[in-house]
């Protein structure tokens, strides 16, 4: 097993590629905190992850606010004595042009896409640094590299991670903790449904050089490659799955 005792904390765990992430971390030996604001799906997250046999953990918090998921990462580091591994994964994307644009939808898209990974870094990169190791891994978005348009905030968001990602990087290396990102590309989740019809998804899936749906555990692979010991010489780099979407 890659991940055997690795303690992993995972946001947006609930579903898509979060649980995706969480499912295959688990089956690898690591025993994983899933944070979601959806309080009933993280749970049931954990009691699918545990009926198969894996150690899980669910915590209901909204990660744009600290003293809401702070009691996960304490939990996490007094049970266990360290924490190896944070997948920064819970994200929004609502859609909206620029010219109608508020503020306040701004704010919240940095909050809860940007801020969240400042956040949980602030928490768990004290322990790596004490323990001499750790593996963070940010998801990030292909749409970084496309530049859509209606979603302005939310590119925004995902090229900060990128650049917060590779300045991180150059901090921690010292301590051995290494901080990568992953930019998916168009992912079967449940989600997706609610901000792309058929023919838009039909046409990405027309572009990628594999002719195929992208599923979570595609994510979760990768995610399972950085955050082993598979990827030790690797930090402050992003890898794109998007089955050759964007080549670059």
């Amino acid at each position: 097993m890659l991940l055997l005792d690795k303690v992993s904390i995972i946001t947006g765990a609930a579903a898509g590629i979060g649980v995706g992430i969480a499912e295959l971390f688990a089956q690898q030996g690591a025993i994983v905190y899933l944070i979601d604001i959806d309080g009933d799906a993280c749970e049931a997250a954990a009691q699918r992850i545990n009926a198969a046999g894996g150690q899980a953990y669910p915590h209901t918090g909204d990660v744009s606010k600290v003293d809401s998921i702070i009691g996960a990462v304490q939990t996490a580091a007094s049970r266990h004595g360290r924490i190896d591994i944070l997948v920064n994964n819970a994200g929004i994307y609502p859609r909206r042009l620029f010219i109608e644009m508020e503020e306040a939808e701004w704010d919240q898209m940095h909050a809860v896409n940007l801020k969240s990974v400042f956040h949980l870094c602030k928490l768990v990169v004290p322990h790596m640094i004490e323990q001499r190791s750790g593996k963070i891994i940010n998801l990030s978005s292909v749409t970084f590299f496309k530049g859509l348009a209606n979603l302005s905030h939310y590119v925004a968001t995902k090229g900060g991670m990128i650049g917060f990602s590779r300045s991180l990087a150059r901090e921690l290396g010292p301590h051995n903790v290494h901080i990568n990102c992953i930019t998916p590309g168009a992912i079967k989740t449940e989600g997706e449904v609610i901000h792309a019809d058929p023919a838009m998804i039909a046409e990405i899936q027309r572009r990628q050089c594999l002719d195929r749906r992208l599923l979570p555990l595609d994510v979760a692979r990768v995610a399972l490659f950085l955050a082993s010991e598979l990827s030790d010489g690797m930090t402050g780099q992003t890898i794109n799955v998007d089955g050759g979407l964007i080549l670059y």
